[in-house]
């Protein structure tokens, strides 16, 4: 991949409360929930990594629900930027860190995003914003809209991530905003933004039906445990958090950290969670 024409930082967008992921998301924030045992923000950390961004200079992290535990999680590991009043939407979110941006080009990402192409590297399955860049253009990396779907852009979805040169970020303001509106439909209206097609499997988490999607997804049929999981009873394509305990019989779910299946319990298709939160999708 040759050398973009402008100097490029990465951004997680990691504020949001995940109402439509509630009630897993009442005690512990999007960002952090695991897919395939590594939480969402982790994925979209390694992803910039990939592309050679990394650390507090050239990676950022926003917060503002349950934030403390979005900062702790990050620790030094990027640039945090904490909106104490709430979440102030994804325009809001680059408007407050145009300081820390300083005139680069930002490469923008939803924490909740999933994305998989077996096709890339790991971590460069988003290469594709950068290549053959022109620096001027906003790009958006998409899929074909769902049969029945509206509100895209000229047949295509959003997946995930999007390239913003400084010109459109600098008048970015710290107020409540999205991007769709005040970036990539105004892109689009001067005919400046650029759709790029991703090839591999992409899912926007932000739902259980989704999130335990992304789960199986990563599974691919098996089952997945973390080292400290343990299992006396029976766990078939399913992904166990750190220190769960299956005692009965999992199949097809997601268990949190923590989260425990008694004897003669059975769960199919659910998330559960330490606390013995059980969300049956």
């Amino acid at each position: 991949m040759p050398p973009t024409p402008v100097p490029v930082c990465g951004a997680v967008l990691a504020a949001g409360e995940g109402r439509r992921l509630r009630p897993i998301t009442e005690t512990l924030p999007k960002s952090l929930c695991p897919v395939g045992n590594l939480p969402l923000l982790d994925h979209a950390l390694r992803r910039l990594a990939g592309l050679g961004l990394s650390g507090p200079a050239d990676v950022a992290v926003n917060a503002a629900y349950l934030a403390s535990q979005v900062v702790a999680h990050v620790g030094h590991r990027a640039h945090l930027s904490v909106e104490p009043d709430g979440p102030i939407g994804t325009s809001g979110g680059i408007g407050r860190l145009r300081p820390w941006i300083d005139g680069r080009a930002i490469l923008a990402g939803n924490a909740d995003a999933y994305l998989h192409d077996p096709a890339r590297d790991p971590g460069k399955d988003i290469a594709a914003l950068l290549d053959g860049w022109s620096g001027e253009t906003v790009r958006m990396l998409t899929m074909p809209c769902r049969p029945g779907e509206t509100g895209g852009f000229s047949g295509h979805r959003f997946a995930g991530f999007s390239l913003i040169p400084w010109r459109y970020a600098k008048d970015l303001a710290d107020v409540d905003s999205s991007l769709v509106r005040t970036v990539w439909r105004p892109a689009e209206a001067a005919g400046e933004l650029e759709l790029i097609g991703y090839q591999g499997f992409y899912l926007d988490t932000g739902t259980p039906a989704d999130y335990l999607a992304a789960n199986l997804h990563v599974a691919g049929g098996a089952t997945l445990a973390d080292p400290s999981a343990r299992v006396t009873g029976e766990a078939v394509a399913s992904v166990l958090g750190a220190g769960s305990v299956v005692e009965g019989t999992v199949h097809r779910s997601v268990l949190l950290p923590g989260a425990h299946v008694a004897p003669g319990e059975h769960l199919t298709e659910a998330i559960r969670t330490a606390t013995g939160l059980t969300v049956q999708v």
